[in-house]
């Protein structure tokens, strides 16, 4: 089966290309732009598409399918149980990481940390049912906010793991405070999740894993295609 799993995040899409199971090809592009020709000049027997920003079945025009477009929805079948009180809000991109994390690591409880534009905590236990998280908001989110809400400060860009505890300019203290306090959220809320649950498995992923994983002392595992692996699963799933 050759099939295609198509992410559209809050800044732009992903895409990973499947043969069966392994994933042989992965790329993104801008939301506006839609698919790149490369990819929209290939057939596939069956895809799926999942979207937190744009109407997703403006993406299957571009596409060339024989068999099954799946638009991930609240009403689309899932290999777990989704326990989350209101599914119609779900996010796509949080049960997709949670359904790939389920994939990876059966019978354990399982955090999966997304660090993008936000940063999302999604719960899944060993039982297989998902439980929910947490959103809050991402790296650049918070540089973007203190520059466009006060009346002096610098917008901020570039992530870097070197940042200073004290910061002795007005650039190295918004470095400390963004980016020293969002390591310690995602740390202090790995803790708590750990006193909860028994031999947690925590899975990043997002344009911000490789930040984390160089400054969390937690042991975690990195997986850059989570979220196009859980959507790939969930087609399978369905087809």
């Amino acid at each position: 089966m050759r099939s295609i799993a198509i992410d559209i995040g809050n800044t732009g899409g992903k895409y990973g290309i499947f043969e069966d199971d392994a994933l042989v090809s992965q790329g993104s592009f801008k939301e506006q732009e839609g698919l790149p020709q490369e990819v929209a000049s290939q057939s596939f027997d069956h895809a799926i598409i999942a979207s937190v920003s744009v109407d997703a079945a403006k993406i299957q025009a571009g596409l060339s399918v024989s068999g099954s477009i799946v638009l991930l929805s609240a009403q689309t079948a899932l290999p777990v149980s989704n326990d989350y009180k209101t599914p119609e809000t779900l996010g796509a991109d949080r049960i997709a990481a949670a359904v790939a994390a389920n994939y990876f690591f059966p019978g354990r409880n399982c955090l999966t940390i997304d660090a993008g534009t936000a940063i999302t905590y999604d719960f899944i236990d060993e039982r297989g049912h998902y439980q929910g998280g947490g959103i809050a908001p991402g790296i650049q989110m918070k540089f973007k906010a203190l520059h466009n809400f006060t009346g002096r400060l610098p917008l901020v860009q570039g992530i870097h793991e070197n940042f200073p505890l004290i910061g002795q300019t007005t650039q190295e203290s918004l470095e400390s405070g963004v980016l020293g306090g969002t390591v310690a959220e995602v740390a202090g809320i790995i803790s708590v999740y750990r006193q909860k649950s028994d031999k947690l498995v925590v899975i990043l992923c997002g344009g911000d894993a490789g930040f984390f994983e160089s400054t969390i002392k937690h042991p975690i595992f990195v997986i850059p295609e989570l979220v196009l692996i859980g959507l790939q699963r969930i087609l399978r799933h369905n087809v």
